[in-house]
This record gives C-alpha cells, sequence and structure tokens, in this order.
C-alpha cells in the first residue's frame, strides 16, 4: 500500500504525501489500514503527525520524521504561518463569488469559533466548484460550513444531500467524497526549507468535473 502512496516532497524532516480518500490518518479502534501505522513499518523511525485530513478527503498531508521537527511544523501551522487550500465540488452556487463563513462548530460538546474563506472558481448548471482556505482547522469544517450555506459537498454521506448522492451514484458512479486538499505552502528559515507544493486531483474527480463543469480552472493544470 505504501509504494502506492504519491510522495509530493521528501527530506531528513518531513515527508510530503498525496492520501488517497478512504486511507484513514490515524489508527486507532475500528481502523483497519492508517498512513501512520504503513509509515511505522516502512520507516527507520516513528512518523510524527503534524496535521490531519478525514479519511475521506484525499490530498495533501505533511508528517515530521522526528519530535523536533514536528514542533516546528506543528507551531507553524497553529500560528497559521502555513497556506492549505482545498477544492471541493459542490451542490448549488454561492450568493457571491468569494467570502468568509464565520460559524461557530460544536465539537465534541463545546462550542468553537470557525472560519472558512472561499472563492468560486467555476460552475456550471447545479455544481459548482470552489477553492477552499481554513482560518481554523475544526473537524469536518468545510463540509459543515458548505452544508449550512446550503453548498453540500458531492458525495458527502455525512453533511451531504443523500437523495442527490443517491442519484449520482446510480447515474453516474459516483462513491467518493468530491473534497481535495490541494495545496500546501510554508515558508523556509535556516533550517527548514520552504515548500510550495500541489497535489494532483484523484481520476474520480477530475473526471466527474470535466462532466458536470466545461469551465475548468486553471487552479489545477493536468499531469
Amino acid at each position: 500500500m505504501l509504494k502506492k502512496l504519491s510522495v509530493l516532497y521528501e527530506d531528513d524532516r518531513c515527508a510530503v504525501f498525496n492520501k488517497p480518500a478512504g486511507l484513514a490518518v490515524q489508527g486507532g479502534k475500528g481502523v483497519g489500514l492508517s498512513l501512520d501505522t504503513l509509515l511505522a513499518r516502512e520507516w527507520a523511525g516513528k512518523p510524527f503527525l503534524v496535521h490531519r485530513l478525514d479519511q475521506d478527503t484525499s490530498g495533501i498531508i505533511l508528517v515530521a520524521k522526528s519530535r523536533e521537527a514536528a514542533r516546528y511544523y506543528a507551531s507553524v501551522m497553529a500560528e497559521r504561518r502555513a497556506r492549505k487550500s482545498y477544492l471541493a465540488l459542490c451542490a448549488g452556487r454561492p450568493r457571491s463569488d468569494a467570502g468568509t463563513i464565520d460559524g461557530d462548530l460544536v465539537i465534541r460538546g463545546v462550542r468553537k469559533q470557525s472560519r472558512t474563506g472561499y472563492r468560486l472558481l467555476a460552475a456550471e448548471g447545479d455544481f459548482s466548484l470552489l477553492a477552499l482556505e481554513l482560518d481554523t482547522g475544526r473537524t469536518h469544517q468545510i463540509r459543515r460550513h458548505l452544508a449550512s450555506l446550503g453548498l453540500p459537498v458531492l458525495g458527502d454521506g455525512k453533511y451531504g444531500d443523500f437523495a442527490l448522492n443517491k442519484r449520482l451514484k446510480k447515474e453516474q458512479g459516483l462513491n467518493r467524497l468530491l473534497l481535495h486538499a490541494a495545496y500546501l505552502g510554508i515558508a523556509g528559515n535556516r533550517e527548514y526549507r520552504s515548500l510550495d507544493l500541489e497535489a494532483p486531483l484523484p481520476d474520480y474527480f477530475k473526471t466527474f468535473l470535466a462532466r458536470v463543469i466545461d469551465n475548468r480552472s486553471a487552479f489545477f493544470h493536468d499531469e
């Protein structure tokens, strides 16, 4: 399985992967296979997770190779000195082409401030392609925020339009969440190299996107 993972970047401090949808990032109860357990089998040292992606979300994930590197990258992300961008194909169209979604989310019984920036890349008919950036990083934040605007991510079995998902699965064979962690940028310093990485869209995402939206955005180029 590890050999099938696309490595976007690697040095002596970290590795950055294009995680496939369906692979959990962290092992635990009820998790059969995860990125951290796969890396633990292959790496000489322990892998240190710096951030998370939902199991059903594809795209960029950075894993540190030492505790020191993990502290550095975690601080960069906590202090919002890293830029992370996502792509989502949604049902509906936002009222404005760009904006910020401010909406508190309840996480394990605690209400937490949450903010997501979005930009419309392309739209056609009943579908929109959005670029999104997180100002906060709450559980399922993008999916929950978009659903609250009436723009559910296609293929979302938890917060999405279940009737639409069922129809798209039957008619188009869609059986994946169309949410992808597309970009990671981190400024470097004397010890750590800068990162400026894109993760190509999965084939199923590109195929479905081409079917429903002809006006493809230049946000992504084909490999």
